[in-house]
């Protein structure tokens, strides 16, 4: 059997991801990482993170017998998820912290720290699968529960990762997994989901903002709110509180509903229009990473746009170094400036990008 290296959040997940490879007769380290979120900040109550994760994560650790640490990748996390979400509001888009942290900090340091320990992989509690034994090597494959499928998250990982990679939750359901857990006596067996960004503890990414970029940002600043003609129909605060597809705090008196449409960080502007200006029927996305062989011009496959979207038939239009373009043959409501796109052939994750614009 392997010797294992398992990501111990304190969540009901991972601990019950140890518990599987533990019974399946593998040698299993639990590590916790120890990132932004408790190192003097209070963490969010619904936050993966915090100081109560880490007693938990050791709580089952010692349930398991098995060895645990905390590794400080505070300085890792800071510089990849942190800064890089700060810098995306601050120039108009939305991020996707999940993804920058699972494709760097967490299973980036994760691996690192196995092969310097001599563990043959790594595990998480990831709702996504691993097949192995085909020709072209290890493939990624979306959960078998969609409504816990987690694949949206992970098409940043290295492929040549792939074969080191162990998901025991792969083939379950969350109902499933607590009810293993209450079975196996696990204390994480009924804890609450993990919702919110952990080093956002007030739950408004706008504090964190404030905090780390000066007050005299142009994201601060008022600007106009306008209309695709560039129709003046009201003024903001400051762009930084707005996003692609959102309502709240928009200018009154129309019509039929507004939503936001684009961000101007060079003009200060927040773009506003009705919801049939909303739907895109064409994406480019930059920063691409393959978990397959990249896609060829004409190939058809399917695209998800948002987490929890739906992934639409799209096909490749154009490849223009690390941006893809894709034609989406069902249009698309709200496609966001700085969220992730991931392409999919059926089941298994062929990789994705950032989403770079719309038209």
């Amino acid at each position: 059997m392997s010797r294992i290296l398992v990501a111990m959040s304190g969540g009901v997940d991972s601990s019950l991801a140890a518990a599987l490879l533990v019974e399946a007769g593998h040698e299993v380290v639990g590590a916790t990482l120890r990132t932004f979120c408790y190192t003097g900040e209070a963490s969010h109550a619904k936050s993966c993170c915090g100081l109560e994760g880490v007693q938990d994560a050791k709580t089952v650790a010692r349930a398991l017998e098995i060895p645990h640490s905390v590794f400080d990748v505070e300085e890792e996390f800071t510089r990849d998820v942190i800064d890089n979400f700060v810098d995306e509001y601050a120039n108009g888009r939305t991020p996707n912290p999940c993804v920058r942290c699972n494709s760097f900090t967490k299973f980036g340091d994760l691996l690192s720290r196995a092969q310097d320990m001599g563990a043959d992989g790594i595990a998480t509690g990831h709702y996504v699968r691993v097949e192995r034994g085909g020709p072209h090597g290890p493939i990624l494959l979306r959960g078998a529960d969609r409504a816990k499928d987690q694949a949206y998250f992970l098409w940043g990982l290295p492929r040549s990762s792939l074969p080191f990679l162990h998901f025991p939750l792969g083939n379950h359901s969350k109902a499933e997994v607590r009810a293993l857990a209450r079975d196996r006596g696990l204390v994480t067996a009924d804890k609450p989901e993990s919702q919110e960004i952990c080093f956002v503890p007030t739950g408004d990414y706008r504090d964190l903002l404030r905090k780390r970029l000066p007050t005299t940002h142009q994201a601060f600043q008022p600007g106009a709110i306008v209309t695709a003609e560039g129709e003046r129909v009201g003024s903001h605060e400051g762009y930084a509180g707005y996003t692609v597809g959102q309502r709240k705090g928009l200018p009154g008196g129309f019509p039929e509903a507004m939503f936001v449409v684009a961000v101007r960080p060079e003009t200060r502007e927040v773009v506003v229009g009705p919801r049939n200006e909303m739907l895109a029927d064409r994406v480019f996305l930059e920063g691409l990473n393959w978990l397959a062989d990249p896609l060829a011009v004409g190939a058809e496959i399917q695209v998800q746009l948002r987490h929890r979207g739906i992934a639409c038939p799209a096909r490749v239009e154009s490849v223009e170094g690390e941006v893809l373009g894709l034609a989406l043959l069902d249009p698309q409501f709200a496609v966001t400036p700085g969220q992730s796109g991931v392409l999919f052939s059926d089941e298994r994750v062929l990789g994705g990008g950032r989403i770079l614009s719309r038209v």
